[in-house]
């Protein structure tokens, strides 16, 4: 399976220099309050729900190593702000040390609510200095010629076709690709819905390419496909009827961008990135990419403004007679 060599290192190191979670009794019942919070209040996903558990895990972890281990209200801010040295001497990168912190945050947010602490001590921690990488970006041609790759003489090949003119078409995650049902389809309208974090839907405009497609897989491939049982609303099944993977897709993405000689560092999720990029671009409003992205916070979106300042300063450089001519002069 692919992994980033980063985030593995990372992982491995702190697994070495940590020492070995112990239960912790009384905190129990806090925990226990604020799983069912996370679930009804916030409606998150079961995993996100143990990345955020996992995080008071490792807060308990560390004042049992100081003896410093009461109850939630006793919490101060310098308590906390060892912890968190305490998780970059373990040797996590800066983002993952933010994602630490994000679910300690909560976690007090969730105690403040339920008048556990009579003040949160989490309001003046400072977060991780994280250096935002601009992710890779494919323009539309690269997007067609890693399409065109596709043998569309195999049935697969009309599902990989739909799959990937859905993906650019709609900015969906590889999770919703894999998850798309056909009662979620209002083709004739030009909308998709779509189920996404935290299992919140949104209803998405689709592109009459990708409509298109997904008619001619629909009704010339997956009629022809012995489907197992509980997929039948699944759109996208593989040769045995089953829903594809996210791997599957990757490996298939892959594939297609070796083929059409690209270098780029390309994934499912850089279809997003490029349909967002795209829309911004060409000045769409960043509350309705926020929208279609299914971002829960603007400032989520914001990077794809980042993106569009590097693109005019590119522009800048190559077309203004200002710049130009300074270029010449030096």
């Amino acid at each position: 399976m692919w992994q980033s060599k980063g985030v593995t290192k990372n992982f491995l190191d702190f697994i070495v220099h940590c020492p070995p979670v112990y239960p912790t009794p009384m905190w129990d019942s806090y925990k226990k309050g604020y799983k069912a919070w996370l679930q009804l209040e916030r409606s998150l996903s079961d995993n996100s729900v143990e990345a955020y558990l996992r995080d008071i895990d490792k807060l308990t972890q560390y004042l049992q190593t100081t003896g410093e281990l009461k109850t939630p209200d006793t919490i101060e801010l310098r308590q906390l702000q060892a912890f968190l040295q305490w998780v970059g001497e373990m040797g996590l990168n800066a983002a993952s040390q933010a994602r630490i912190l994000s679910g300690v945050r909560s976690f007090f947010k969730y105690c403040f609510i339920e008048q556990i602490v009579k003040k949160d001590p989490t309001v003046l921690l400072e977060s991780p200095k994280l250096k935002r990488a601009l992710p890779d970006v494919l323009n539309f041609e690269e997007i067609e010629a890693i399409i065109s790759q596709i043998d569309l003489s195999k049935p697969e090949g009309g599902r990989n076709k739909a799959i990937l003119e859905t993906m650019y078409s709609c900015g969906l995650r590889v999770s919703e690709v894999v998850n798309l049902r056909i009662s979620g389809l209002y083709l004739d309208a030009g909308y998709i819905r779509v189920i996404g974090k935290g299992d919140k839907e949104r209803l998405i405009p689709i592109g009459d390419s990708a409509v298109k497609y997904i008619r001619i897989y629909q009704n010339e491939i997956r009629v022809h496909v012995p489907i197992k049982r509980g997929s039948e609303d699944i759109l996208f099944l593989n040769r045995r009827g089953s829903k594809l993977t996210r791997v599957m897709i990757f490996l298939m993405l892959k594939g297609l961008t070796q083929k059409a000689g690209i270098a780029k560092n390309i994934s499912p999720h850089t279809f997003r990135h490029s349909f967002a990029t795209h829309l911004v671009e060409g000045g769409a409003d960043l509350r309705a990419v926020q929208e279609m992205l299914g971002h829960e916070s603007i400032t989520t979106t914001e990077i794809y403004t980042h993106l569009d300042r590097e693109y005019l300063r590119e522009t800048l450089h190559k077309y203004h007679p200002a710049f130009t001519h300074t270029s010449q002069r030096s």
